[in-house]
């Protein structure tokens, strides 16, 4: 086999339903030369097996099996910590690579030398036949990933704070030698996403969809369960981190904070009006009060 050039990272929690369509989307790039890491996160249904089948009967698979469940931003370090290409990248076990998606990212890296590249990313949305319908590039996604840029800054591009995923990106190897995602926390991955740009020499960005993200039918994945206290205090924290590192950084802060305010805390507002506890209207209003302020650093 090719030494491959990218560790693609899948980690997965009860997403058996899910896993044959993430894993074909990595069977069918057009780059072939990847390696993918496969961590069940301690599922109780069938996540597991299906990556140790997949192992089986593909070299390109490695499978890590957690005894417990330790949450995403664990199964990414652990992932993360066994990962020796030059370079890295993630997808969710209940998500898809385009097929050309790999080809794309790592591509433009050779090309240009940059620390990483953020790619475009559409949402599948499931329907009452019980297809996915993918729907368009959203705005801040655009924004962020549209004109094809090489070799930028953050000052140059402060719209690329808008991008806060780990899945719609390609990065050197090197990027992670001192970053890892925090544990114990949803929403893990907005802050690391600042502090790679804060910390980038230059990045790439291109306007390609990359993923397709899917939302569940059952509610489970995190962005459906923002009514839960739990779920809006790791949603705030996230925020708020994200925009203490780029508190040197005045105009990609603002853009975050101005994103902040059109897309997020109308959608936390709009929940936090009919919320039975009122703990969930007191976060949300000490959370506008801080953006109000600029900021707690």
């Amino acid at each position: 086999m090719t030494d491959p050039a990218i560790t693609v990272i899948v980690p997965g929690l009860d997403v058996a339903p899910y896993v044959p369509a993430a894993l074909d989307s990595l069977r069918n790039q057009t780059r072939g030369d990847w390696r993918a890491i496969l961590i069940d996160d301690g599922s109780a249904d069938e996540t597991g097996e299906l990556f140790e089948r997949a192992a089986a009967r593909d070299e390109r698979f490695r499978t890590l099996r957690l005894p417990r469940t330790r949450g995403l931003g664990a199964a990414r370090n652990a992932g993360l910590d066994l990962a020796t290409t030059p370079f890295v990248g993630f997808l969710d076990a209940d998500d898809e690579f385009t097929p050309s998606a790999l080809e794309r990212m790592i591509g433009t890296l050779e090309h240009t030398g940059s620390d990483f590249v953020i790619g475009a990313y559409t949402r599948l949305r499931p329907q009452p036949d019980g297809t996915y319908l993918d729907g368009p590039i959203q705005p801040w996604v655009a924004a962020a990933t549209a004109p094809e840029r090489h070799r930028v800054t953050l000052d140059e591009h402060p719209a690329a704070t808008g991008s806060i995923v780990a899945w719609a990106k390609a990065s050197r190897a090197r990027v992670w030698d001192d970053l890892r995602f925090p544990e114990g926390r949803l929403y893990e991955d907005q802050v690391v996403a600042q502090r790679m740009l804060v910390s980038a020499s230059a990045f790439d960005t291109i306007p390609d969809v990359v993923v397709r993200w899917r939302m569940r039918p059952d509610g489970s994945s995190i962005t459906q369960r923002e009514a839960e206290l739990a779920v809006l205090h790791d949603c705030l924290d996230a925020m708020a981190d994200g925009l203490d590192v780029l508190s040197g950084h005045a105009q990609a802060r603002q853009a975050r904070v101005d994103l902040i305010r059109e897309m997020d805390v109308p959608r936390l507002r709009t929940i936090a009006d009919s919320h039975q506890d009122l703990r969930y209207r007191e976060a949300l209003d000490a959370f506008e009060a801080l953006l109000d302020e600029g900021g707690r650093s």
